[in-house]
């Protein structure tokens, strides 16, 4: 008769402490929300920052600075104007943004290294196109977020002019009328601006090399661009001067505005381009908004890998 053997015990080797556990993981069934739903919200976080906004207290001194200056001077003229009752503004819309450009690349050369130099330095890249979003995707969020973020900027203070000229009750049409062309001309101004303060942040990964680069390129540009006019209309050379004014982001913005946007040129001699040259100016300044983009998509195609 056969005698059933007891089962033998699991062996433990000596030391083993393996265990298992379970601690609940369970899989994600909830919405997919995709490539969209991140883009948007890398926009929304890019425009926020632009402003400080869910950041330190620190950050957001300088652009809220710069905005208050931006403003002051436009809620000036209107109460001057609404005081003695003037017939006009005294600054035009379009004028506004090149008299305040030197606030406004400075606001430029603050935002444009804080939108993309942290990314850059601490190597975060690679993370975002790990999924959902791709490298177009993240150049466009950044592009679009650093250009509207400059379009509130330079856009509010034509709005404070407008109200104002409202509430003087200058002529309502012409009043509209200048509005609109300034904000073509604002929108057009963000959007090179913000492309060139980028690709220039987007080279290197620390902030203060960036800041220093953006000023020194809009700045020296412009500079050298004005010198450069002031001597060929000292040299009774007006021809070149339109020519001369492709050279600049500012100047080029200005001489779009002066061809087909009804404003007068802040050239020297007030010498701005025709419809002619009007043409070559817009085929410029969009050419260099696509170089902008361009560049920031190659540059990016690198760093992400």
């Amino acid at each position: 008769m056969a005698v059933e053997q007891p089962m033998s015990a699991p062996v433990t080797r000596p030391g083993d402490q393996t265990r298992i556990h379970n601690i609940g993981y369970r899989t994600y069934d909830g919405p997919r929300l995709g490539r969209a739903y991140a883009r948007r919200s890398l926009y929304s976080q890019s425009l926020r920052g632009a402003y400080g906004l869910g950041r330190s207290v620190k950050s957001k001194v300088l652009p809220m600075l710069l905005f208050v200056v931006m403003c002051v001077p436009a809620a000036i003229m209107v109460a001057v104007a609404v005081a003695t009752k003037a017939k006009d503004l005294p600054v035009d819309y379009t004028r506004y943004a090149i008299i305040m450009q030197g606030v406004i690349s400075l606001y430029v050369a603050s935002q444009a290294p804080q939108s993309v130099s942290r990314d850059l330095r601490f190597k975060t890249v690679p993370l975002y196109f790990s999924r959902p979003i791709e490298t177009a995707d993240y150049v466009r969020a950044k592009y679009a977020a650093l250009a509207s973020a400059m379009f509130v900027l330079t856009a509010a203070p034509l709005l404070v002019l407008y109200v104002g000229a409202l509430l003087a009750k200058l002529d309502f049409a012409d009043q509209t009328k200048g509005f609109a062309q300034g904000l073509v001309s604002v929108a057009l101004l963000s959007l090179l601006f913000a492309g060139i303060g980028l690709v220039i942040a987007a080279v290197t990964p620390r902030r203060g090399f960036g800041i220093a680069a953006v000023i020194a390129v809009l700045v020296i540009s412009y500079g050298a661009v004005s010198t450069l006019q002031a001597i060929a209309d000292a040299q009774n050379n007006t021809g070149a001067i339109p020519w001369i004014g492709l050279f600049s982001p500012v100047t080029l913005i200005d001489g779009v505005q002066t061809a087909f946007l009804g404003a007068t040129s802040a050239a020297p001699g007030a010498v701005g381009p025709g419809t002619g040259e009007g043409v070559v100016y817009v085929l410029v300044l969009l050419g260099l908004i696509a170089v902008a983009y361009g560049l920031l998509l190659r540059r990016y195609k690198k760093v992400g890998l």
